[in-house]
């Protein structure tokens, strides 16, 4: 029997991609559909993330003109990650099968052939991942393979240079639904699921059109809710930089004793104000550390839903 497939993505002020890369999508579903390898009620499922431009308009007229486009508005940007996983959790029930892919044409569209491929095979969840980074700046390429690599340090479970341009079944969506999170890391929690993996490897192109919209502030708030959603390590760390700080204030505490005892104490004005100044610094940071997760607690006790959505095309085509 042949997978009902959802491609799902995500959309923030794209009016400038959108006419570029739907059709690709589009064109994508009919190939698929021509070789038998998803069932023909397949389609693509945008989610206009809060778009302050004329994104939701695009996506109106494209479901009009288009059988396979539906099309999900939330009521406020509310984030990439929360925007896919309304999108992920719109298709749950109605599909046996998702992608999720941003919709700026960079992710190899044709890799999408290989992960149903992977998927008839056995799998649950099919990884993309990329194959190099050159089109990134030198700069985004060192950043995000250097954070990649910091999470494995800290112990979280994630796949080095994969983004979300993924596969899942309705199996693992339904298991995923278990979790809830308010601070996203999907990257993260996807591997927590489980269920049986692979991976295929595909070249990342140049951005279509358009600009990106995850700026180095986005970037690195992605980054802080991956580090505190998936480990507790810094909290671990600071308490052994603790005891390593309270050891050498110890060892500092007995020789100064020692040198009065001796005699052979001098005004050490520069040697106070620099262990001031390095204790200062560590508490500091050590509070900042631990109001981080404190923070994301005060987030997830409120228990506020991650979306809502205000619209959807499919009501419109309805009334």
């Amino acid at each position: 029997m042949k997978p009902i497939l959802y491609i799902v993505i995500p959309c923030f002020n794209e009016q400038e991609v959108l006419p570029v890369t739907a059709p690709l999508f589009f064109a994508k579903l009919e190939s698929l559909k021509q070789n038998g390898k998803i069932a023909d009620d397949s389609s693509v499922l945008f989610v206009d993330d809060g778009s302050r431009d004329r994104t939701w308009e695009i996506l109106t007229d494209l479901c009009h003109e288009n059988k396979y486009c539906k099309a999900i508005a939330l009521s406020r940007n509310r984030g990439h990650q929360n925007a896919l996983l309304a999108g992920l959790f719109e298709a749950m029930e109605k599909c046996d099968i998702t992608v999720s892919i941003d919709c700026d044409g960079q992710d190899d569209i044709n890799a999408i052939d290989r992960m149903i491929d992977e998927y008839l095979s056995g799998a649950e969840i099919v990884y993309g991942i990329r194959d190099s980074r050159k089109t990134d700046s030198f700069f985004k390429r060192n950043t995000a393979q250097g954070f990649y690599k910091f999470l494995k340090l800290l112990g979280a479970e994630v796949v080095y240079n994969h983004a979300d341009y993924r596969l899942l079944s309705s199996k693992v969506l339904k298991e995923l639904s278990k979790f809830n999170e308010v601070n996203l890391f999907l990257r993260g929690t996807i591997p927590l699921v489980g269920f049986k993996s692979s991976a295929v490897y595909y070249e990342r192109t140049e951005r279509l059109a358009g600009k990106s919209h995850y700026p180095l502030k986005k970037m690195i708030s992605l980054a802080l809710n991956g580090i505190t959603n998936l480990s507790v390590k810094p909290i671990r760390l600071i308490t052994l930089l603790g005891f390593i700080v309270a050891a050498i204030s110890i060892v500092g505490i007995i020789w100064s004793v020692v040198m009065v005892l001796l005699g052979k104490t001098v005004a050490g004005w520069a040697s106070t104000v620099s262990i001031i100044c390095f204790l200062g610094g560590v508490q500091l940071l050590s509070l900042g550390v631990l109001g981080e997760y404190i923070g994301k607690i005060y987030l997830e006790v409120k228990k506020r839903p991650r979306y809502i959505i205000e619209k959807r095309t499919d009501d419109a085509k309805n009334e």
